[in-house]
């Protein structure tokens, strides 16, 4: 504790009494200061115990005094020390009264107490104060040290939630709550998720003091030795964190940034032990793949699993963190917190293929964050393969190419390729070189049908749909079966192709489904 008015009064040798302001006692003395002047606010920077002889000091005054005092008051001042038996017998009722009515602290200083005696007690008492809280400090980091050491990043936060008095939080990188001490903390820390994710916006390391609805303090400290915030701690007390609690948050910010750049390089070498078993899955080599997965991917394996392949929706930002990374982070993130293994690499094209357990915390992430966006409002476009195996793993990721292609001609940010199996094949064929296809193939009936000499696009597309069978098509048509029989030898004629062909009847029907419209303008 630092020293107070009380204590100052209870120091045996300086002899203090109090006159006024007793309640007050119990505040803290930063400094003991000496001046004579009349004003001396401009001098003052709050929490000193001023010390004077009133030489300068018309201290019969009332209303000088008053005036005084509340000057005093407004600079922070703590009390005042007046000394006795130098100008003044005793210390002027007029001061006696205006310190009574502010309640500011008034001791009495006997002549044969020096002001030097109460500053040097002052002094001593802050250094004593000082060393307490350093040694605190200390005590606290060692404590700290081994709790990271023995219980990882948890046991950091349990022990300084107990050492500052109130509670702790971690968040990850994308913002999430992952530890928290004690247990209840994980809820109000959760409310604070648009303070963390603004600190995530500032370069490392930076910190803020937020509000918490409460009646809590809660400071907030980002994670991270690069620039780049890697996570964020909050401390919540109830009063600003003194030098003891301070040295513990600082030793708790250096720890867990270790712990984070610590996963971070695990991460790196996981991910280059990830992409050699997703080489030995694609290659079909799943005996392999086992074996080198082991423990670290061996569960991700053992049950069905989803392959995404995802690619940025845009061209990137260079000044900007990378989408393709923002969207590894979210993933790894949705895992930690689910407690499941995820197996994700970074691709060669400039895309990402994860590995993750079907019917996940991950596949539940991403489809419930992509599923209905437009791929101009996402940063990332992803495709998604059907449940699979290892042994099947390399048709799992054709499938998720297949998905990934169609979500970029639909403008979409995400497609399952169980929309593709259960859905008709036409939207597949909805790019430009179908249907540039499919005009230059039934251009010329369109043409021949535009000078009105006939109708020859409706009538095969009516004998198409009848599947060659002339009385049904002629009857859809309104017309004799031999004039559909005309019409189709015509048709033979001008595209220069058979229809007995059952290849050139396929594609007739697909560029006739493709161009529904009508051909495309020039």
């Amino acid at each position: 504790m630092p020293p107070t008015l009380a204590s100052l009064v209870q120091h045996s040798a300086l002899k203090l009494t109090v006159r006024a302001g007793e309640d007050r006692l119990e505040t803290p003395v930063r400094w003991a200061h000496v001046s004579e002047l009349a004003d001396p606010v401009p001098y003052m920077e709050g929490g000193e115990l001023l010390l004077v002889t009133a030489m300068t000091l018309d201290a019969q005054d009332r209303e000088a005094m008053r005036r005084y005092v509340r000057r005093l008051l407004g600079a922070g001042v703590v009390g005042l020390g007046f000394a006795v038996g130098v100008y003044y017998d005793d210390i002027p009722d007029a001061l006696v009264e205006a310190a009574k009515e502010e309640d500011l602290p008034l001791l009495a200083v006997p002549r044969k107490t020096p002001f030097l005696a109460i500053s040097k007690a002052v002094s001593a008492a802050n250094a004593a104060d000082q060393y307490r809280a350093v040694t605190a400090g200390f005590e606290a980091q060692r404590e700290l040290t081994r709790a990271a050491l023995a219980e990882g990043p948890g046991g950091v936060v349990a022990r300084l939630a107990a050492h500052v008095d109130g509670w702790a939080a971690l968040y990850d990188a994308s913002g999430a709550v992952v530890e928290a001490a004690p247990e209840w903390a994980a809820r109000r820390a959760a409310r604070l998720t648009a303070d963390v994710e603004r600190l995530r916006e500032r370069s490392a390391p930076a910190s803020a003091v937020v509000g918490d609805r409460g009646d809590d303090r809660v400071e907030l400290q980002s994670l991270g030795s690069g620039r780049r915030v890697r996570g964020a701690l909050a401390v919540g007390t109830g009063a600003p964190l003194g030098t003891a609690e301070r040295y513990a948050v600082h030793s708790a910010v250096a720890l867990l940034t270790l712990a984070t750049e610590r996963s971070r390089s695990l991460q790196e070498a996981e991910q280059r032990l990830g992409a050699a078993v997703l080489r030995m899955l694609l290659s079909g080599q799943q005996d392999h793949a086992r074996a080198v997965a082991g423990d670290l991917y061996g569960g991700l394996l053992d049950a069905p699993f989803r392959l995404l392949i995802a690619e940025p929706a845009g061209d990137p930002d260079p000044s900007a963190e990378h989408p393709l990374k923002t969207f590894a982070e979210s993933m790894e993130s949705a895992a930690a917190r689910a407690g499941e293994p995820l197996l994700d690499v970074p691709d060669m094209d400039n895309r990402l293929v994860v590995l993750a357990a079907d019917g996940g915390a991950v596949v539940a992430a991403c489809t419930s964050a992509y599923a209905e966006k437009e791929a101009e409002d996402a940063e990332v476009v992803v495709g998604l393969s059907a449940p699979t195996g290892p042994i099947a793993a390399a048709g799992a990721y054709k499938q998720a190419e297949q998905a990934l292609s169609v979500a970029r001609r639909r403008g979409r940010a995400l497609v399952e390729h169980e929309e593709l199996a259960a859905g008709s094949v036409l939207p597949l064929l909805a790019d430009d070189a179908v249907r540039a296809f499919a005009d230059g193939m039934l251009r010329a009936l369109y043409e021949h049908d535009a000078t009105g000499r006939g109708d020859l696009v409706a009538s095969l597309r009516a004998w198409l749909s009848r599947h060659g069978q002339w009385d049904a098509a002629a009857a859809d048509l309104g017309v004799h079966r031999h004039t559909l029989r005309y019409r189709m030898r015509r048709v033979e004629e001008i595209l220069g192709r058979s229809l007995d062909d059952p290849d050139v009847r396929m594609e007739l029907w697909l560029a006739l489904k493709t161009t529904a419209g009508g051909p495309a303008t020039q």
